[in-house]
């Protein structure tokens, strides 16, 4: 039996665990493509190794760039608010008469 500080309630889901390891899979095909394909068309097993690095980092930060880049649906604006401390049913939060202040605007919204 574990005790987290957590309550039920915001705990992250399986999904939102599972996201971190699903990039480094994608990542790891991807980059074990790029390594197989320089290791059968030139024979030089360090050099595949090396696409393979290169392929596997690049395949990541490409894949983090596109997850920054996805705008939040309006359950995961809850969410966040909610674990900010920004909901106006809690206890202790600012709700003026625009609603609870989340700080600074995003101009593109």
């Amino acid at each position: 039996m574990t005790h987290d500080n957590t309550p039920e309630d915001r705990r992250p889901s399986l999904r939102d665990r599972m996201k971190p390891a699903e990039f480094l899979g994608i990542a790891v095909v991807l980059a074990l493509f790029a390594g197989l394909i320089v290791l059968m068309s030139t024979r030089e097993p360090i050099l595949a190794l090396i696409f393979f690095g290169v392929a596997f980092i690049a395949t990541l930060v490409v894949l983090a760039m596109f997850a920054l880049g996805f705008k939040p649906d309006e359950e995961e604006r809850r969410d966040l608010a909610e674990q900010n401390g920004e909901h106006p049913e809690l206890p202790g939060t600012d709700a003026g008469p625009d609603g609870p202040d989340t700080g600074p605007r995003n101009p593109h919204d």
